[in-house]
């Protein structure tokens, strides 16, 4: 079954109906004692890296989730839940991530390296470009368009967690992973067939995970 985190800045309510329109088990806790039960983890988040933080901090669901993750759990971030697995952000000033994958989150500068101005915040349907077909999270999930929303982006150097990127000005991450810990830069609830089956592989890995 899968945990999805309530610390306060998640899209909690179009999570929550799609995984319930896929007919997968799941619940919505900002409880240590019950998150624990579940058998993988869905971290949503919208709005700033560093409150978001700030936030996990001070509630205790940082260590929590950290305790969580080293013991073998597997988790999902979608949007600023996905920023917040790299080390460190510099949106509202210097913030330290989870530190689960390696990259900085920064903002897009609004120009290309032509000096090509383009629109900030990131905002509509970009094409995927799968670069680990063979990750279970790409599963029957081609270069499909999904919905992003986003000021801020990853930078990282380790192609190896990148799992499909996007184009825009700029290669984008768009879903990561490493080990088990995962991310959409997207919002898979809100991506039509790409988006839903994601979910829905993320799901039945948590109960492969189970088994």
């Amino acid at each position: 079954m899968i945990g999805i985190i309530d610390y306060g800045m998640g899209n909690l309510y179009s999570v929550s109906k799609a995984l319930e329109r896929l007919g997968y088990d799941y619940f919505v806790s900002e409880d240590e004692q019950e998150l624990s039960k579940a058998t993988g983890l869905l971290l949503p988040g919208v709005g700033s890296f560093r409150d978001a933080m700030a936030i996990l901090t001070e509630t205790g669901l940082k260590a929590f989730i950290e305790k969580e993750v080293e013991a073998g759990k597997p988790l999902l971030g979608i949007c600023l839940g996905m920023q917040l697995l790299f080390e460190e952000s510099d949106e509202n000033g210097y913030a330290e991530g989870f530190s689960f994958l390696p990259g900085k989150v920064k903002r897009f500068p609004g120009q290309d390296s032509l000096g090509n101005a383009y629109k900030v915040p990131h905002m509509g349907w970009n094409k995927l470009v799968i670069e680990q077909p063979e990750s279970f999270l790409m599963n029957d999930v081609g270069e499909e368009h999904v919905y992003f929303v986003h000021s801020y982006y990853v930078d990282t150097n380790d192609r190896d967690v990148l799992i499909a990127t996007a184009d825009y000005a700029e290669e984008v991450p768009a879903v990561v992973g490493k080990g088990k810990v995962f991310g959409t830069q997207f919002h898979p609830e809100k991506s039509s067939h790409a988006g839903l089956e994601i979910l829905k592989n993320y799901a039945q890995y948590i109960e492969g995970n189970d088994a």
